[in-house]
């Protein structure tokens, strides 16, 4: 017996679990791809930043910024754009730039919780309807039955349920591992953007060159890039 003759001994039902199994994938794919584009060494990136604001260098902190692509660097990156305007308008950059990082590692998280908790659901009303299949071939037969007569429907019964779980099961563990991961972004932000405002509020950022009119070059950017990561793998 093959995977494909069982799959199909558990009814319609197993195709609705086989979406979840599909549509849950396709999350932990994504998921996965997002939070390790994320990954930052924060002490590291960090302390090359307040180096270059320390010495006032506006433009030289934006071309760092624009040339880490992690989300911290750009949170940080759209309060320096902002610098010109004056404290609350780089700490209401800083926020609205944070919110909508947040919300990229969020998005979909509440769809992988849905599928942990909805696949063993489908199991367990697979395991209904296939034992309503057995009685009602019992109440057809008159009660005259043999165990070949109900296996069908205790087929149905046990293949959705542990379909369901098999989906559920690694769903929720995923989500939860998820959720772990964005909380500790959101820990690292909010304590770097606190470090950063301090800097801005206590007037150290900005005694050297103003930020520009002009965005950093694509040159620029690449020799931030690079110190930074010199600076990563000592």
């Amino acid at each position: 017996m093959n995977l494909l003759s069982v799959f199909a001994r558990g009814g319609p039902i197993m195709f609705a679990i086989l979406a979840c199994s599909i549509i849950g994938l396709v999350i932990l794919i994504e998921k996965y791809l997002v939070l390790r584009r994320a990954r930052v060494n924060v002490g590291e990136f960090m302390s090359k930043l307040r180096g270059i604001l320390q010495r006032g260098d506006i433009r030289g902190a934006i071309g760092f910024c624009s040339g880490v692509d992690v989300p911290l660097a750009n949170i940080l990156k759209k309060g320096l754009l902002n610098f010109d305007e004056g404290e609350q308008k780089v700490k209401e950059a800083v926020e609205s730039a944070g919110k909508e990082e947040i919300y990229k590692l969020e998005r979909h998280l509440a769809i992988l919780a849905t599928i942990a908790g909805i696949a063993p659901l489908l199991g367990f009303l697979g395991t209904v309807t296939g034992m309503i299949r057995s009685f009602r071939v019992i109440e057809m037969m008159a009660g005259v039955v043999n165990p070949a007569d109900l296996a069908g429907g205790i087929w149905e019964a046990l293949l959705t349920t542990a379909f369901g779980l098999m989906v559920g099961i690694p769903a929720y563990g995923f989500y939860n591992y998820f959720v772990t991961r964005v909380h500790r972004f959101v820990f690292e932000v909010e304590n770097s953007s606190t470090e950063f405002l301090t800097l801005v509020r206590s007037g150290k950022l900005g005694e050297g060159e103003k930020y520009p009119e002009a965005v950093p070059t694509a040159r620029e950017t690449q020799v931030g890039t690079e110190e930074y990561f010199r600076v990563k793998t000592k």
